[in-house]
């Protein structure tokens, strides 16, 4: 048993800003990681705006740009009737319009530069099992080193659950309820040969994955072979109702859409289909407690309408480092202090949450998905606000929130 300051579980974006950001705190931290790095992560490969932010904050933004990836300067968006709009995003003096990079190269170039930092000790192939505790406060975890197989436990003040969907630091503490209504299924894989692939993402709202919505993100600069990722996700609930089997959906797009078949008619696979599960940040999960905080997807924290969570992993990475700071400085690690992380995620994070979960439901809604692509091709200024708030860095501009509607009914 070794004690530590701060014990991260999870290296992924959320786990990795966290260790960071301690770390250069000057806090003695262990991040515990099941998988060994690099490794893939099923998603759809958009690195936002918010993220870019957080970025910057670290000093990764010059040596993101060396990375293996795409620079996003528009969004392409068609409605349910076929309507396409091309909509560029403004340019400004900084690159805050966000990326599209594999998971396997992003989460790879946050954890290695993670685990270059004084004070950090990284356990990859070890599985967390379960939590230690004193009464009702977290002290430290127990788990298995996959390598040795050898049972060890480590103690802390504090417990980082930064272990994705299926996190089992949210489980041990009874905090990973599914419920139907704010929870997304995906499916993503990737494709070679696909044609008019731009810098630009797609997201196309076809008629059969309503309220849910189809993608085509290309993932290299240049993209000479039509490399993209492409995929579908739905609302559970909404696709136990309609009972729409995803993958067949999704097949269906590309075979038989106007608007996709013939761009993937000489296209290929290039990976399997792989699945995974988004907890929505319209269902708001307590992610603070007597020694311990939740981050990322681990705190429910997905944006309900693009199903992105990368910038808001990073964003509640850095918010929570804050906070355990303070309780460091107080020598006091219980729910009274970590509270104020619960507080800042809600003053921080939870507007754009539920604006973002205003505009799912705008976007259940075929006729006004229709009307808002029409008035928008129609309206080059709306088109380029929206174009704005889809990848704007500053949370209060986000789509979807009143600013948004505004220009959309009024515009």
């Amino acid at each position: 048993m070794t004690d530590f300051d701060v014990i991260v579980v999870g290296g992924g974006p959320g786990g990795s800003t966290t260790g960071v950001f301690l770390a250069k705190a000057g806090k003695k931290v262990l991040l515990l990681e099941k998988e060994q790095y690099p490794k893939d992560k099923t998603c759809g490969d958009a690195v936002s705006g918010k993220s870019v932010k957080i970025l910057r904050e670290l000093g990764l933004q010059k040596e993101m740009d060396q990375l293996e990836q795409i620079h996003i300067d528009g969004v392409t968006i068609s409605s349910p009737n076929g309507t396409l709009l091309d909509v560029n995003i403004p340019k400004t003096g900084v690159q805050n319009n966000g990326y599209v990079c594999k998971r396997m190269v992003y989460d790879n170039f946050l954890f290695q530069n993670m685990k270059k930092q004084k004070n950090i000790t990284v356990k990859e192939k070890f599985m967390v099992t379960g939590l230690l505790k004193e009464g009702d406060q977290v002290v430290g975890v127990k788990g298995k080193d996959l390598i040795s197989g050898k049972e060890e436990q480590y103690t802390a003040k504090i417990v980082v659950g930064a272990d994705s969907a299926h996190s089992i630091v949210a489980k041990e503490l009874g905090l990973n309820e599914i419920d139907e209504k704010h929870y997304i299924v995906a499916l993503r894989l990737y494709y070679e040969g696909v044609t008019d692939l731009t810098n630009k993402i797609e997201i196309h709202f076809v008629p059969e994955l309503i309220p849910g919505y189809f993608w085509i993100f290309p993932t290299i600069e240049g993209n000479q072979k039509g490399e993209c990722n492409v995929g579908v996700g739905m609302i559970v609930k909404d696709l136990k109702k309609k009972k729409v089997n995803l993958e067949k959906a999704m097949f269906k797009a590309i075979e038989e859409n106007p608007l996709f078949k013939e761009r993937f008619k000489n296209a290929k696979k290039v990976s399997p289909v792989k699945g995974w599960n988004l907890p929505l940040g319209s269902k708001v999960r307590k992610c603070a407690g007597n020694g311990f905080v939740l981050v990322g997807d681990a705190a429910s924290l997905i944006d309900p309408f693009t199903g992105e969570g990368i910038g808001n992993a990073m964003t509640s990475g850095k918010l929570a480092s804050e906070v355990i700071v303070k309780a460091f400085e107080k020598n006091d690690f219980s729910h009274s202090v970590l509270k104020e992380y619960q507080d800042q995620v809600e003053k921080i994070l939870r507007p754009e949450l539920m604006n973002s979960y205003k505009l799912q439901k705008v976007a259940s809604n075929t006729f006004l998905l229709n009307w808002v692509t029409g008035k928008a091709k129609r309206n080059p200024k709306l088109a380029d606000f929206i174009g704005g708030t889809l990848v704007n860095e500053n949370t209060q501009e986000k789509i979807g929130g009143l600013k948004f509607f505004i220009k959309i009914f009024f515009s």
